[in-house]
């Protein structure tokens, strides 16, 4: 390394030519503004190297500073000291718990004569920066994965139409061993997002401690440096695999350095390579894209001499989380308000819950099964999910009481009940319900005619049923009038089954069939 001035080489020459005009050092250092005896130790470099002014017009900034500092720009091969191998120090510093001081002590109990720490430390970090950008971040072993999708994308056809369609590509870079993954997936979809993080837990045999994505919005609701919301779904996957989240900045892609590679490796080395096939569905694409990733991650380093996979089985494997014991099942989470009703919509069906969390806000679990629903983290609800048939799914056990007696309601239920008193009442309720739009609108009306007849006998009930159903009346107030003119009429009428009815209606001022002969 260079040994420590404040001149420049631009001041350098510039010294060198006030010097042969005869210029004193201090005039000089006044004139640069440096100190005297900084001017003083630059000439002595100069007088040693056999340096004066005019230079020679090829020297260089870099072969003069090679002249006056004779140990810059030393090479490897030119040291006297024995060096490590340093792409195996490398690798070493990525294993949990290892220093560069822990190394260096190893290498000086091989080499007693050999470099100090605070020189071996230099040498290592100038080799760091000879390695490709992927090796710039210190990443410990099993500690982050990077996660990214690529901006370019996948053309598949369909078989039958012809129709290209277009998959999106995941890519996923494991941080010490750049180890790589990579699946199309149709779209950028939460289902899509996080089915593809547990197809590549799996592909990796473990579990990393932190994932870092970018700020999708199927992982990130809303992104910020000091507190990102993560997406709830999202974040129990990551519950279930015992992994944090850690997005990176919002126009930051230094903070994923891994994945932003990653995705450009990946570009070259999968849609590159695939360019002239046709693929013809997902499965068949994501087949040539495993082929892919075998060479990328078998490809050996030109920097660390080893491949990624040989990297990722010695470092990084030893180092991940064991999977739990089950992949995670994808479900959706939702938040959502109790109507008035006690159901919950959940894409355009409705699932009831209990009756006393009317006006509540609720979290609604969706799987491709079932549906459950939690308030304050307790389980209150669960329903079988609902793709067609009836919108509503109604569990009895959640309606008021009253509620439950009124859902037993059916026509056939009152139409039973009708039949008990006599044919004629059946005959009313039927004709009640068929005058209505939808039979449900005609049950109030059914039930308080069949109450009304509950104190009544039989004869008299069927009577004024069959008086209705002449004249229209198929309401409840209609209904009423009729049963309380037949009792006006006949107050000490007996009601037997061989008994003719007398007539409903008899008033002074109602004209009989007499009047017209």
């Amino acid at each position: 390394m260079p040994a420590k001035r404040r001149l420049t080489m631009r001041q350098l020459r510039q010294m060198l030519r006030l010097t042969r005009d005869g210029v004193s050092a201090r005039e000089i250092a006044v004139m640069l503004g440096v100190a005297r005896s900084t001017i003083q130790d630059n000439l002595k470099r100069a007088a040693a190297a056999g340096l004066s002014w005019p230079l020679p017009g090829e020297m260089t900034d870099d072969a003069l500073e090679n002249r006056l500092f004779d140990r810059a720009g030393v090479k490897q091969g030119m040291r006297r000291r024995p060096e490590p191998n340093w792409a195996d120090i490398a690798v070493e510093l990525k294993k949990p718990g290892v220093t560069l001081q822990i190394l260096w002590d190893e290498y000086r109990a091989v080499h007693p004569g050999g470099y100090g720490y605070s020189r071996f430390c230099e040498l290592f970090r100038s080799f760091e920066r000879r390695l490709s950008p992927t090796m710039r971040q210190e990443h410990r072993a099993g500690d982050k994965v990077f996660v990214d999708y690529s901006g370019k994308k996948i053309a598949i056809v369909d078989p039958r139409t012809g129709e290209i369609r277009e998959a999106e590509l995941f890519i996923a870079v494991v941080g010490a061993s750049s180890f790589t993954y990579a699946e199309a997936t149709w779209t950028q979809a939460l289902p899509d997002w996080i089915g593809a993080h547990v197809r590549m837990f799996r592909f990796l045999g473990g579990v990393p401690r932190l994932i870092v994505p970018d700020n999708l919005k199927s992982g990130v609701n809303r992104a910020s440096f000091y507190d990102p919301e993560i997406n709830r779904s999202y974040a129990m996957m990551a519950a279930h695999y015992g992994v944090g989240i850690l997005p990176a900045r919002p126009r930051k892609p230094r903070d994923k350095a891994k994945a932003e590679n990653g995705v450009r490796f990946a570009q070259s080395c999968i849609l590159g390579r695939l360019r002239k096939q046709t693929f013809f569905s997902l499965a068949e694409a994501n087949a040539a894209i495993a082929g892919a990733l075998d060479r990328i991650n078998d490809h050996v380093m030109r920097r660390l001499g080893v491949s990624r996979r040989h990297l990722f089985e010695t470092v990084e494997r030893p180092a991940l989380t064991d999977l739990p014991g089950s992949d995670y099942e994808f479900a959706e989470w939702r938040f959502a308000r109790v109507g008035t009703d006690y159901h919950v919509e959940f894409d355009s069906f409705f699932y009831s819950v209990p009756h006393g969390l009317i006006r509540q806000q609720v979290d609604i679990r969706a799987t491709a099964k079932t549906i459950e629903i939690f308030h304050r983290g307790k389980r209150v609800a669960a329903h079988q999910r609902r793709y067609g048939g009836r919108r509503h799914g109604t569990d009895p056990d959640h309606m008021p009481s009253s509620h439950r007696r009124y859902a037993d309601w059916t026509p056939d239920r009152f139409r039973r009940w009708a039949a008990s008193v006599g044919p004629q009442t059946e005959g009313l309720i039927l004709a009640i319900l068929a005058a209505r739009p939808h039979p449900e609108q005609g049950f109030r009306t059914c039930l308080g005619v069949l109450r009304l007849y509950r104190d009544v006998d039989k004869s008299r009930a069927e009577a004024v049923s069959a008086r209705a159903v002449a004249i229209g009346g198929l309401n409840y107030k209609s209904i009423a009038s009729l049963l309380s003119l037949s009792k006006t009429a006949n107050p000490g009428a007996s009601a037997t089954a061989d008994t003719k009815p007398a007539a409903i209606v008899d008033h002074v001022n109602l004209r009989g069939p007499g009047y017209f002969h």
